[in-house]
């Protein structure tokens, strides 16, 4: 299915993937290839992409989604994708997810679960 990560300032992910694990204002809900049409908010978190290539990260503060049976449209405020890629540094990623992160968690556990999932892609790289 087709994913889109919009932010103001542009795009932030565009791609195929085969899953996605979103922040929901309600809680985490995942979304495959056909799912039912639905329309919710995001809080703060992380969205994961899972690929054939692997799996992304995106650190949010909070959007909308909207998804049909083959396309995932997500409109967010702020987004720092956590990928390593080619002229990327993922240290300065991670530093910039975590701030996004303390400037807007609404609570103490959610922060840390989401720093913990943060934590992670760094001690990958």
């Amino acid at each position: 299915m087709k994913l889109e990560i919009v932010a103001p300032l542009g795009k932030v992910y565009e791609g195929e993937v085969k899953e996605i694990t979103l922040p929901g204002e309600d809680g985490e809900f995942g979304v495959l290839d056909g799912h039912a049409p639905v329309v919710s908010t995001l809080k703060a978190g992380t969205i994961d992409i899972k690929k054939d290539s692997g799996e992304e990260l995106v650190a949010i503060n909070w959007g909308y989604v909207e998804v049909s049976p083959e396309k995932v449209n997500i409109i967010v405020d702020e987004a720092v994708p956590l990928a390593a890629s080619e002229g990327h540094d993922i240290a300065d990623a991670v530093a910039k997810a975590k701030k996004l992160m303390a400037d807007f968690a609404e609570s103490n556990q959610a922060l840390a679960y989401t720093e913990g999932k943060i934590e992670s892609v760094a001690r990958n790289f």
